[in-house]
């Protein structure tokens, strides 16, 4: 395919997400408004109240918000750590043993999280109860909670002299059964009809054209395929994710695949804008992430399409790594939304991307996921970067800060700044021990790296940048599934997870709790496209000034080789 072709093939595919998204970002934007601010239960929903002892009309301070949260979340890690290490005794372990400790601990972990990072092959590791009342669980719960917690800053915005921010329970069980379920069984259908899977058959013996006997999976593909790309999950069923025909059969599902992947986080702002009152807030938030988005995806086509070698030429781009039913052009475009989400799911081998092209996946991930992010947590995480833009700006004309009624004080500028700075020290602190620490570097470069030198540091920093941010994807040529990365990106996980949560969370009750303050002459107005400008350009000086110099040891030293 000649670059002409190329691009054509990009506008198309870009045009066709573009139309989808946008199709789809008023009526899934309005209901999920419709669903958090209704003060109707369903009888099912009566029930779960019922069950677990709450009353669903009864608000919560945000203290006791992020407890319900850490609680939850606590729970989910320890059932789901026992029954990987009790998967011998369970029904269909399909003849798999328990999963190994550190193995089992950075797991759990990983799903509790969002983040589904997969330190093994999950056919040949798990069996179908661990994944469908493990993993498929966590896909639904994970997702709903950043959900949650982006609702909890939403109403912090939207309410004035409040004590509350909502009713965690309630928002996570509207969450899943009234948006994530539903979607998901419909997803599944599709993808069905797609040519994806859905078993429980185990392993089947089959006997190839040449003669030879080979074994081949089955299970429950389908129905965790749809939760994995609408919860901005990401954990494959099968350890080739999305390139595994399986899971993805043809460049349409893949393109499928994408649109799932963004279409809940692109209309999380509408449901901002309907929740504050102000249908251009909501405009202006998603104008930010979706710019960055088609710069990002433009970039990483030209990454990877760029005829630089005999070979690649011949090819039409960089095809190492790519499924020759996607092409370079649908896998860019694949690793782009996953990494500006966190998804993390992948239909190509980001570890044989270009210098350029494996760099613009970390830095897409070291932005903070927020165009447009994961399910939940790409609003909040944009949202706290309009907060710091806002206070940028009122520095520059010497006023106080305001943002959508509500004044920018030292008490939301510290919230917010401690929310920037804590994913990168995760980040930068867990790269550099893995070198710091002889014994750990000795290991590290001796048994994890499949390379050395540049590459290799740029697969353990993509390994941090992924945990950190709650991805999930990798470079694959390093081997994670050893005692220190199962730990140290455990615990990677856990703490770019919650920190930000408890951070977001004190911001929203912060928020609830002022009055509204008039809009003057001098007030910024915040749903301009200067605002979409100030708000970019917050995010990547920021991104900027942090991560640069790791940026210059790996990936850009790479490329520019």
């Amino acid at each position: 395919m000649d670059a002409g072709s190329n691009v054509w093939l990009t506008v198309a595919q870009l045009g066709a997400l573009v139309i989808a998204l946008g199709l789809a970002y008023r009526p899934l934007g309005d209901y999920m408004a419709h669903t958090y601010t209704s003060t109707k239960d369903l009888r099912v929903e009566r029930g779960l109240y019922r069950l677990i002892g709450v009353d669903s009309h009864s608000e919560q301070t945000w203290p006791r918000y992020l407890r319900s949260v850490l609680v939850f979340s606590v729970i989910g890690v320890v059932f789901l750590y026992a029954i990987q290490r009790l998967q011998e005794f369970l029904p269909y372990a399909l003849g798999l043993p328990a999963v190994e400790q550190s193995l089992s601990f950075n797991t759990a972990i990983s799903f509790v999280t969002n983040t589904n990072w997969q330190s093994y092959s999950p056919e040949v590791t798990l069996g179908y109860t661990v994944q469908l009342i493990g993993l498929t669980v966590q896909n639904f719960v994970s997702a709903a909670i950043g959900i949650a917690v982006a609702i909890a800053l939403v109403r912090g915005f939207a309410r004035k002299n409040s004590t509350t921010i909502g009713n965690f329970w309630v928002d996570l069980t509207r969450g899943v059964l009234r948006i994530l379920l539903p979607l998901a069984a419909i997803t599944a259908v599709v993808l069905i009809v797609g040519g994806v899977i859905q078993n429980v058959s185990g392993f089947s013996d089959v006997t190839t054209i040449t003669g030879a006997t080979q074994t081949l999976p089955g299970g429950p593909v389908a129905s965790q395929e749809a939760i994995k790309l609408l919860g901005t999950n990401g954990g494959g069923f099968f350890n080739a994710n999305s390139a595994h025909p399986f899971e993805d059969p043809t460049a349409w599902t893949s393109l499928f695949q994408i649109f799932l992947m963004l279409v809940i986080p692109f209309s999380l702002p509408r449901t901002f804008g309907r929740m504050v009152g102000d249908n251009r807030q909501g405009y202006a938030i998603v104008g930010a992430m979706a710019t960055i988005w088609v710069v990002s995806s433009g970039l990483m086509v030209a990454a990877q399409s760029a005829l630089s070698g005999t070979a690649t030429q011949a090819a039409g781009g960089a095809m190492e790594g790519i499924e020759t039913r996607f092409g370079s052009v649908l896998s860019s475009l694949f690793a782009s939304s996953t990494t500006l989400t966190s998804t993390g799911a992948v239909n190509a081998m980001h570890d044989s991307f270009t210098g350029l092209g494996g760099g613009i996946a970390i830095v897409n991930m070291m932005l903070g996921e927020v165009a447009p992010g994961g399910t939940g947590s790409g609003l909040y995480g944009i949202l706290v970067i309009a907060v710091i833009a806002v206070f940028v700006a009122g520095l520059m004309v010497g006023r106080t800060p305001e943002y959508l009624g509500k004044k920018i004080g030292t008490r939301e500028i510290k919230l917010a700044s401690l929310y920037i700075l804590a994913t990168p020290a995760i980040v930068l602190i867990g790269t550099s021990l893995s070198f710091a620490i002889p014994a750990v570097r000795d290991s590290v470069v001796g048994t994890s790296m499949a390379n050395t030198g540049i590459h290799g540091f740029s697969e353990v920093l993509y390994a941090f940048t992924s945990a950190g941010n709650n991805n999930g994807s990798a470079f694959a040529g390093l081997t994670a599934n050893t005692p220190w990365f199962n730990t140290a990106l455990g615990a990677a996980m856990l703490l770019g997870r919650y920190i930000p949560i408890v951070l977001v969370l004190a911001l929203a009750g912060s928020l609830a709790a002022q009055g509204k303050v008039p809009q003057t002459a001098g007030t910024l107005p915040t749903h301009r496209p200067q605002f979409v400008v100030l708000t970019i350009g917050t995010l990547i000086l920021v991104s900027a000034l942090t991560y640069f110099p790791v940026l210059a040891l790996g990936p850009l030293a790479e490329g520019l080789q």
